[in-house]
């Protein structure tokens, strides 16, 4: 996923990033290459017993400096105002992160009162022929969904995230997902979404939230490290 990170959020919002964000992003994108040509490669036998070889080297090599215990993953103690400072807090998440390889082809934007994702999905994403697989979309609508949440000011867990499929979503077309909350009763949030191609309503989404305020993720993020 591609995002704009100030020199001033990316060290402040994740400390392991400090003095090598490029190179860290780097390496993110050289795995998700390595992932696209997994699913993809036809290379013979001893071509693909030489990738291991060195691609196991590789691993060795990063292993060492795998600190005991982890760092957390996200560092969301403080409220963001963009999607910038958004991603900048969340760098390894699964959906979003520009520094995990396994994140989504996605860009995050805030467009008040709305949250936007954008891009497009490869064949490593691929669920029915030549489609998306509906678990990645899913996992989509529920960071979108949670992102238009921090737009409105109403952040929180999802307690709930219902998927209608209207029509498949089909691969390497421009993808947008759209959320936005709908109404809040007390600490209740909710938020609804869709994903349009080509002008074209595929999925859409509902989803209920509970709201927390910053002092509760906080110490939510204390329990994961």
């Amino acid at each position: 996923m591609e995002v704009t990170e100030s020199p001033a959020q990316t060290p402040a919002g994740h400390p392991v990033l400090a003095g090598r964000e490029h190179e860290s992003a780097a390496l993110a994108d050289v795995v998700r290459r390595l992932v696209e040509l997994t699913v993809t490669t036809t290379a013979p036998a001893a071509t693909t017993r030489e990738a291991v070889r060195r691609l196991e080297a590789v691993a060795d090599i990063l292993e060492r400096h795998v600190p005991d215990p982890p760092l957390p993953k996200t560092i969301l103690s403080e409220p963001v105002d963009n999607a910038a400072g958004l991603a900048a807090r969340m760098p390894f998440d699964n959906v979003i992160g520009r520094h995990n390889p396994l994140a989504l082809p996605l860009d995050l934007e805030f467009d008040p009162p709305r949250a936007l994702l954008r891009g497009a999905f490869t064949r490593a994403y691929e669920g029915p022929p030549g489609c998306v697989h509906g678990a990645v979309l899913a996992a989509s609508f529920d960071i979108v969904c949670a992102a238009a949440n921090i737009v409105a000011g109403l952040p929180g867990p999802t307690a709930r995230l219902e998927i209608t499929y209207r029509r498949p979503t089909a691969l390497y077309e421009p993808c947008l997902f759209e959320g936005q909350v709908e109404a809040q009763d007390g600490r209740r949030i909710r938020t609804v979404g869709r994903l349009l191609q080509r002008d074209r309503v595929t999925v859409e989404a509902v989803g209920d939230f509970v709201l927390l305020d910053h002092a509760q993720i906080a110490r939510m993020s204390e329990r994961t490290r």
